[in-house]
């Protein structure tokens, strides 16, 4: 057995503990050189060796609430102490009020949540709960998105990693709108939303519409890119939806809990799905936690009839505690108001000005702290920058103090709801910086 004396840890020995047991996810093992993190604080983390990093990851996009919020983890702290843990088949003060605060922020007409472990489960139990109301098996979603990596949650996500892990059945995949990169040959924005929309009418008429149960979208698809959709696009799936009797699900992982500037990314858009699906941001990670806010309409159909699915996890109450303590604090504190201000205010405008400053810039979008850059070998043929060049550019951000989300060829700019604006403006230098002093 490895064992180090706490007061001498290093981040070498970190690393030699990770190399030695830990199997990594979404890579291959040998060449994995893990970056070491001891510790955090708002939008703040250090190693070992006190090297400090400007968190613009949010990690994977979750800590919306920033590291360490004392009031979150005072919350843990206090479930803690009354208990641990309790199944899911009774009743829990910290479930029920989870609930609660999570359907005030929740459109008109919702009444129940499940809870999951994390985003991938709560897009199967939506999964689950569409073919069961519905009686029929197709999922369609799209090929620019990402909804987990379990079975069905996998089958349905968009991207590269979906192809070695097709297990599941009825999935079924669409082109949904990107104005930059058009499936469509579009020129505008709202010749991009029609094609798409014209596009997803073919898919379900020649699927069948009477096997389709659901068509689960991100709102705003976040690994894929952060694609923020056309005007009535979304209001436009509704329609879809509704014209052939298909449960319209919303999968607000990443994009929900303050991402966007509100709390909810479908507040932009004034549509409303049937099911949202949740995780990440409503806790920020503190403790693993996810759902699927039911409408009425759904959960009236499992009054009398059995619902096939649950986990012995499912509304943990150290979790729940974490949720109710996150909200709290997101409320008191202007946190998702702090986002929006951030987003208008100082990264759009910044983004804006490293566009205009360099060439590799193709396009810059987002809204809120979910932000993106797109890094293109140049601007005419719009061809994606070369992962070598991608892999220089993050190094050098890391080198620099600023911990990145880089997928692809993008940059996410994707911060802490709470970071102030001399962060932001902190982290936008280093990035310009490391795009002006990139050799290729």
């Amino acid at each position: 057995m490895t064992i180090f004396s706490k007061e001498t840890l290093s981040n070498q020995h970190i690393k030699q503990l990770d190399r030695k047991g830990v199997f990594h996810s979404w890579s291959a093992q040998g060449s994995l050189d893990p970056l070491v993190i001891k510790s955090g604080s708002g939008c703040r983390l250090w190693d070992y060796e006190g090297r400090e990093y400007l968190d613009f990851s949010s990690q994977l996009i979750n800590t919306n609430i920033g590291h360490q919020h004392p009031k979150v983890i005072a919350g843990i702290k206090a479930q803690l102490d009354e208990l641990a843990t309790v199944a899911p088949s009774h009743a829990n003060y910290a479930r029920g009020l989870a609930a609660e605060k999570i359907l005030a922020r929740a459109p008109a007409g919702f009444d129940k949540v499940f809870f999951t472990n994390g985003g991938a489960d709560a897009n199967e139990n939506a999964i689950r709960m569409a073919r069961a109301v519905t009686g029929r098996t197709k999922v369609l979603s799209a090929y620019r998105s990402y909804h987990g990596g379990t079975g069905s949650a996998i089958a349905a996500t968009g991207d590269f990693r979906r192809v070695p892990n097709e297990y599941a059945r009825g999935h079924v995949h669409f082109f949904n709108p990107f104005l930059y990169r058009s499936d469509f040959w579009a020129q505008s924005e709202e010749e991009e939303g029609a094609r798409a929309l014209q596009h997803l009418r073919r898919t379900i008429e020649s699927e069948g519409a009477g096997s389709i149960a659901a068509i689960l979208l991100e709102t705003i698809p976040g690994t894929a890119g952060i694609l923020v959709p056309p005007k009535g696009y979304l209001d436009g799936v509704r329609a879809l939806a509704d014209e052939f009797g298909i449960v319209l699900v919303f999968d607000e992982v990443m994009a929900g809990f303050g991402r966007t500037g509100k709390w909810l990314a479908l507040d932009h858009f004034d549509v409303v799905p049937d099911l949202i699906t949740f995780a990440k941001g409503v806790n920020s990670g503190y403790v693993p936690a996810g759902g699927v806010i039911v409408s009425e309409k759904t959960s009236r159909h499992f009054e009398e009839n059995f619902f096939f699915g649950g986990l012995t996890y499912s509304g943990h109450p150290l979790a729940m505690a974490a949720i109710c303590a996150t909200l709290d604090a997101m409320e008191e504190e202007s946190i998702v108001d702090n986002a929006a201000h951030i987003g208008a205010n100082v990264l759009a405008p910044g983004l804006k000005q490293i566009a205009e400053r360099h060439d590799i810039v193709g396009e810059v979008r987002g809204m809120g702290v979910f932000q993106a850059i797109e890094l293109v070998e140049d601007r005419e043929s719009r061809q994606p920058l070369n992962a070598k060049a991608v892999g220089q550019l993050k190094a050098a951000m890391v080198e620099s103090g600023l911990l990145p989300f880089v997928v692809a060829n993008r940059i996410h700019v994707v911060p802490p709801c709470v970071i102030t604006a001399q962060e932001a403006e902190q982290g936008l230098s280093i990035i310009n910086d490391s795009l002006g002093n990139l050799r290729r």
